[in-house]
């Protein structure tokens, strides 16, 4: 028989199970309220009268920001904002395709070392950016792409135009983030624009869905029910909705601070800028390939420009450091990369990195020490491992340079060095000049054509370039006249990018003159975009070079597998098609071929009356083939 002693402990147990229920449940009741926002909402007012909508929220960070420009094409998940941002005085400037509202982006970051800012609409209006985000993430380019969603309520319930957008972007965007609550807005915009601008600059994505954007009144009539339901079920549903929508809008007017944050940008050290420094006072034949990282802020491009030419290294310009030392610069060389990185004993790669465009490294020889400098990690290391090895890696690049200079203060090469360099950069531009000087069995020939670009192109000119085989063959023969004068895809090789990138540059430098240089079959993809000029009344010069193919292409497609399929396209009369659209046309060919530097001036004349034009070049398929490059 059991002892009352006995059975104690046991009757015991009840009263700490009891207690650990309680516990347990008074745990999750206060988690739950917690994620009903019932707390925050009983420190923060929802204004239920109020008109304003998260749109408004969204045009204040942007102007904190300095933002002038925002480009779009409109849809009812986003014009909130659009219509907050025009009466802020931020521009709106609305495209024919959404990807050339990002691909403006991009080059208003590029030219004005801010933020590049594209709003679209939810789902294919998004799915339309994704080759422009890809291209900025490539040539990193800080833009902030905002992209319209379904209610938060309907996502994953079969709502109009919806789409997972976030793991879509997450591969593409340095931040990526989807606003929740109207008082997200700002500190979400004001982190993802410090991201698109610290360490690597990048693309950033900042999903609105359709709630967070529209007034009070608005989401709350299409949330809950007009008239109040019946039945517990249904009380409790309303009960839900309302408070959804209340913590929506809690604290959403309330005052935040709206301006820039601090940026991340890597430096380097002094300890790795003096060995730097010994290295190259060691050097003999130094040379240095500037990319388009050099021009990132904060270094001003003049005092980049000051630095490169105080240290007398010769030196290759790409990307956007093309046209850093204006036009025919003694210490810059244009011609023979691979031979001049041979004989070099100390390479500065600085800004670039080695993918094909140095074909892996392959081209750096074993012999010379290489100084790389990049802000990205594991980009400056990039095939390190197999074809070539840094003796310097630093995370820095324009600032670099300026420490670079100081160190080597009185430090001077020989001139031979560059004499030797500059001897291969006057062969090649005699071959060039008899290579216009030969016949084409019909129309233009493009070098001859080119040069004559080259000669008139203007002292405030930015050249945009946007194809294959008559932009592979200008990237010889025209030169920007200055810094941050030039503006290509970069490393991703995107063609179409050239209206867009025309678009953003004409608004940031509206006093240069814009020429674009379109293949015919770049073109196409811009063409409908002169729709764009003209309605904005942005005046930008194309001028195509057109030879009825995809040149590029056929030229290794035909002698290879003995096909030109796909590669032949027409002598279209592009003037004729962007006449229709309201801008001016002419046409160059061999009929006025003596006037082809007369039309140029015509052309120039009606951009700056205001008028956007295209030049449509007729040009001839020659054979002239010099390495890579097809003229």
């Amino acid at each position: 028989m059991e002892t009352p002693a006995a059975a104690a402990p046991a009757g015991s147990l009840f009263p700490s199970f009891l207690l650990l229920a309680c516990g347990t449940l008074v745990a999750a009741l206060l988690g739950a309220a917690h994620r009903l926002g019932l707390f925050y909402q009983l420190l923060h007012k929802v204004d239920k009268a109020s008109v304003r909508h998260g749109g408004e929220n969204v045009a204040a960070v942007l102007r904190a920001h300095g933002v002038r420009f925002i480009f779009t094409l409109v849809g009812g998940h986003i014009s909130p904002l659009l219509v907050a941002c025009e009466k802020l005085g931020i521009r709106v400037v609305d495209t024919r395709h959404e990807v050339t509202a990002v691909f403006a982006a991009d080059a208003m970051a590029r030219l004005s070392g801010t933020v590049g800012v594209a709003a679209v609409t939810a789902g294919p209006g998004l799915t339309n950016t994704v080759t422009a985000v890809k291209n900025a993430q490539m040539a990193q380019s800080p833009i902030l792409l905002l992209g319209g969603a379904a209610s938060t309520l309907l996502q994953n319930r079969g709502a109009l135009q919806a789409v997972d957008q976030l793991s879509l972007f997450r591969p593409l965007c340095k931040f990526c983030v989807s606003v929740r609550r109207v008082r997200d807005i700002v500190p979400t915009l004001r982190a993802a624009m410090a991201a698109a601008q610290s360490g690597t600059p990048g693309p950033v994505f900042v999903e609105l869905p359709v709630d967070v954007l529209y007034p009070y009144f608005m989401v709350q009539k299409e949330m809950v029910p007009a008239k109040p339901p019946k039945g517990l079920v249904g009380r409790v549903v309303s009960w839900y909705l309302e408070n959804y929508l209340a913590n929506l809008f809690a604290g959403a007017w309330e005052p935040q601070p709206e301006g820039p944050l601090p940026l991340d940008i890597p430096q380097a050290s002094p300890q790795q800028v003096q060995r730097c420094v010994e290295i190259l006072s060691r050097a003999k034949r130094p040379l240095m390939v500037l990319g388009s990282q050099a021009l990132l802020t904060p270094t001003s491009a003049d005092k980049l420009r000051a630095a490169v030419e105080t240290l007398g290294v010769p030196c290759f310009l790409g990307g956007m450091a093309r046209g850093l030392l204006g036009r025919n610069h003694p210490l810059h060389i244009r011609e023979n990369r691979s031979a001049a990185l041979k004989k070099a004993d100390v390479i500065v790669l600085a800004g670039t990195v080695c993918d094909f465009r140095l074909s892996y490294g392959r081209v750096l020889s074993h012999s010379s020490k290489i100084i790389i400098v990049n802000r990205n990690r594991e980009e400056m290391l990039l095939n390190s491992d197999i074809f070539w090895k840094p003796q310097e890696a630093v995370q820095d690049v324009g600032s670099f340079v300026l420490k670079l200079v100081e160190g080597l203060q009185g430090q001077t090469w020989a001139p031979d060095w560059v004499e030797e360099l500059r001897e291969a950069d006057r062969q090649k531009e005699q071959t060039f000049r008899e290579k216009a000087a030969m016949p084409v069995a019909q129309h233009l020939n493009p070098v001859q054509v080119l040069q004559l670009v080259e000669e008139t192109l203007p002292d405030n000119s930015i050249l945009v370039v946007d194809g294959g085989d008559f932009v592979g063959t200008a990237a010889h023969l025209v030169q920007p006249r200055g810094p941050l004068r030039w503006l290509d895809p970069g490393a991703f090789g995107t063609l179409g990018v050239g209206a867009g990138f025309a678009l953003g540059a004409k608004l940031c430098r509206p006093d240069a003159e814009v020429w674009c240089l379109f293949g015919d079959g770049a073109f196409g993809y811009s063409l409908i975009e002169f729709d764009t000029f003209v309605r904005h009344k942005i005046p930008v010069m194309a001028l195509v070079g057109n030879d009825a193919g995809w040149t590029q292409i056929s030229r290794e497609q035909v002698p290879s597998l003995g096909s030109n399929v796909a590669c032949g396209l027409a002598y279209t009369d592009y003037h004729k098609a962007a006449m229709g659209l309201g801008a001016r046309g002419l046409l160059l060919s061999r009929e006025n071929e003596d006037q082809v530097v007369k039309v140029l001036h015509d052309a120039q004349q009606q951009c700056r009356d205001g008028h956007p034009v295209v030049v449509n070049i007729l040009i001839g398929r020659t054979d002239f083939r010099d390495g890579s490059i097809a003229v």
